[in-house]
């Protein structure tokens, strides 16, 4: 969740981010027991925007490109499905749009699209050293190496979309 955050955190219309779990049954669980892979969460961001500047497919789009969603539980190095991708929707409207958005989007890519599309039931955020991680961590490694590149791209495809820096 720490690339999802940083780039949709860059978008003109999204006002928060939060990273977290959610999509399983282990009640209140923590990054460790997620990433063992047993609890049945996803590693997600719930995202709060403001549709009058942002719409809600605009959002999904930014999403879908910014990530591969062609790949079952897995992203890059990380193979689990707490690493599946999953649009987890807060009533049908949404579940519909994002069914929309993926057949719109299928045929740019390759493969199939995987991504799963359900009734979110309840998200439990993440520990606090999760929440802001590349603006905490800009140093680390894995920002450097991973989060970077992508907010090179999201800078190149997106950047009508983009915040003032």
């Amino acid at each position: 969740f720490w690339c999802i955050e940083a780039y949709l955190e860059q978008l003109r219309g999204v006002e928060r981010v939060v990273s977290g779990y959610a999509g399983g049954s282990t009640e209140r669980p923590s990054y460790e027991q997620v990433c063992g892979g047993n609890t049945g969460h996803a590693e997600v961001v719930q995202v709060h925007f403001d549709p009058r500047v942002l719409s809600y497919a605009d959002l999904l789009k930014v999403f879908f490109i910014m990530h591969n969603p062609t790949t079952l539980n897995r992203q890059g190095a990380d193979v689990g499905t707490q690493y599946r991708s999953i649009v987890l929707t807060e009533n049908e409207e949404q579940a519909a749009t994002a069914r929309a958005v993926i057949q719109e989007l299928q045929p740019h890519f390759d493969k199939e699209i995987v991504t799963e599309v359900a009734p979110l039931t309840v998200f439990y955020p993440a520990e606090s050293h999760h929440q802001g991680y590349y603006r905490t961590n800009p140093e680390r490694a894995y920002c450097q190496s991973v989060i970077n590149p992508k907010l090179s791209k999201m800078r190149e495809y997106f950047k009508g979309h983009l915040k003032a820096v």
